[in-house]
């Protein structure tokens, strides 16, 4: 008899919502996870543990990520993890919630043949995950206005208004509508007002990369996992670090061995396994549960996990305001938020070549010090030190209003772009870890050419001091997806529809591994609303005994 009916392995925006659908349910539930279970006594504004240790992110001696890029050298890094804690990254997003439009679903009938491209239609479409959109915003309290945004599909309100953003918002919407856009309020995961016994934001300047204090974001910790927890019928285990699944004789997962928080190694059985480890860390465990009844790895007969990997091809631009003009100086309030969005070029136009486009976010400059030093100090792969070093953190860390807008955008799935196991690199179990190849597709650049114009114009009509490119033909290591891809046909696909591997019946992915394509916004909404999606179809085959 297993121990349990579901084990989740990850416990962030791919875990969370599932294992509250199953202890809602009232099925037994057990959740791994690797990091650490922080309080919210722990999160406090120390600028230095996020900047210079390992408070979400491992150690690249400890726990490290191989990565090569377009066929160069490899680097030791700890590029590509999301988070290792209790909720997961959920825990120090920022709270983007933009949701997939409906062609994100449909990428090659709306691009076609590309070459060099990999892209497919997913086996879902819009419709499939709307509900489920509807369910996230619900649950967690989202906050923005949908009825600005002309490019998103018809959906309820959301839970509540925007959030209170810095006056210069102003400008930037202005400056928007002046190039011809359509500016509307980015929507948070992040509470406006209280919500559900949970205060709202205090408009602190910590937020991205930073756990909440006041509980104000919508992490898994503080919803989903407790919500689950609360029922008695879930526990987590932190400090639990998954190292393979075991199949039966009948190719069904019979256990999942994991090593504690003390080193020993132990085993939980369930009746249904459900990984949530992130693209990258759900292709590892997969290919690192090589057996004799899985020589290429667990659920991959197809030959595709660690296929397809995508990010989200990025660049940034800062438009610098000096505080010594009056208008500016008179909108000096502590307020970190911008949250103005452009989903303009989402799609671009007849005849580009590259048609998929991007999302312009609008963001005040992060408050984190270290973080901007280090940006100014090591620009363009040079090096300024002295005075000339000090001279450009006064004008503009001390003397200026920082602005900028990021892309994001598509990237398209090409054989370049993949996860596969480092023959030598190991972490500190003694693992092989997760080597990571990156190779843009040429399209990724040519799109990304003019969301950067674009977003240039508004920073330009805005009016400021200077202009500054911060990022450019870039991608997001840390927003992935693909690697596990979702497809009717198991010869090309690891999971079917409902996420559910094609090879091992008692298997789901729930994250975003089993995207066919990126989308062009940042990912965490769509994880959460495929995590319910998914949570869905475990109870219905544990009910149905379809196993």
């Amino acid at each position: 008899m297993p121990e349990f009916d579901v084990c989740v392995i990850g416990s962030g925006a791919g875990g969370g919502p599932l294992a509250n659908v199953a202890a809602q349910a009232g099925l037994r539930v057990v959740v791994l996870e690797k990091g650490k279970r922080y309080a919210t006594t722990d999160f406090v504004h120390d600028e230095i543990r996020m900047s210079r240790r390992d408070a979400f992110v491992p150690f690249p001696a400890d726990e490290p990520h191989a990565v090569i890029r377009n066929g160069g050298g490899l680097d030791r890094t700890n590029e590509a993890w999301i988070a290792c804690c209790v909720g997961g990254g959920t825990v120090h997003m920022t709270g983007f919630f933009y949701r997939l439009h409906p062609e994100d679903f449909r990428l090659r009938s709306f691009l076609g043949r590309i070459d060099g491209a990999e892209h497919e239609d997913w086996p879902i479409r819009y419709e499939d995950l709307a509900p489920y959109y509807d369910r996230v915003e619900s649950d967690l309290g989202v906050s923005g206005d949908r009825a600005q945004n002309p490019f998103e599909p018809p959906a309820p309100p959301f839970a509540l208004p925007p959030i209170a953003v810095h006056p210069i918002a102003r400008r930037i919407e202005e400056a928007v509508r002046r190039v011809g856009m359509h500016p509307f309020p980015t929507p948070r995961a992040v509470l406006s007002g209280d919500y559900r016994g949970r205060r709202a934001c205090l408009l602190c300047q910590f937020c991205g990369s930073y756990g909440c204090e006041f509980e104000a974001k919508s992490s898994t910790l503080v919803t989903y996992l407790r919500w689950a927890e609360a029922t008695g019928r879930c526990e987590t285990r932190s400090g639990s670090m998954v190292k393979a699944l075991d199949l039966d004789e009948r190719r069904r997962v019979s256990g999942v061995r994991y090593i504690d928080d003390r080193g020993t190694e132990r085993t939980v059985t369930s009746r249904a396994v459900v990984l949530a480890c992130s693209s990258i860390e759900t292709a590892r465990l997969l290919l690192m549960s090589r057996s004799e009844r899985a020589p290429e790895g667990v659920a991959n007969s197809s030959g595709r996990v660690g296929k397809h990997l995508t990010f989200s091809t990025f660049g940034s631009v800062m438009a610098l305001f000096s505080k010594r003009r009056p208008e500016i100086a008179r909108s000096l309030v502590n307020n970190p938020f911008v949250d103005r969005s452009v989903q303009d070029l989402y799609l671009l136009p007849d005849g580009a070549r590259a048609r998929k486009g991007a999302t312009l976010n609008f963001v005040l400059r992060h408050a984190n010090p270290i973080g901007n030093a280090e940006r100014i100090a090591n620009e363009r792969g040079g090096l300024r030190w002295g005075k000339a070093l000090k001279d450009e953190l006064r004008r503009r860390l001390r003397d200026s209003v920082g602005v900028l807008f990021e892309v994001y955008g598509e990237y398209l799935p090409s054989p370049g772009t993949f996860v596969t196991l480092d023959p030598e690199m190991k972490d500190r179990w003694g693992l092989p870890v997760a080597r990571i190849a990156v190779q843009h597709h040429p399209l990724d650049f040519e799109m990304l050419r003019v969301a950067m114009q674009k977003g240039r114009q508004v920073l330009e009509a805005a009016g400021p001091d200077s202009i500054m490119t911060e990022f450019d033909n870039s991608e997001t290591m840390f927003l992935h997806h693909g690697t596990c891809r979702s497809g009717t046909n198991p010869r090309t696909a690891v999971v079917d529809r409902a996420c559910r591997s094609h090879d091992v019946p008692n298997l789901w992915v729930s994250d975003a591994s089993t995207w066919p394509t990126s989308g062009a916004v940042p990912p965490t909404l769509t994880i959460l609303a495929g995590s319910l999606r998914v949570g869905d179809a475990v109870v219905a085959a544990l009910s149905a005994g379809d196993l």
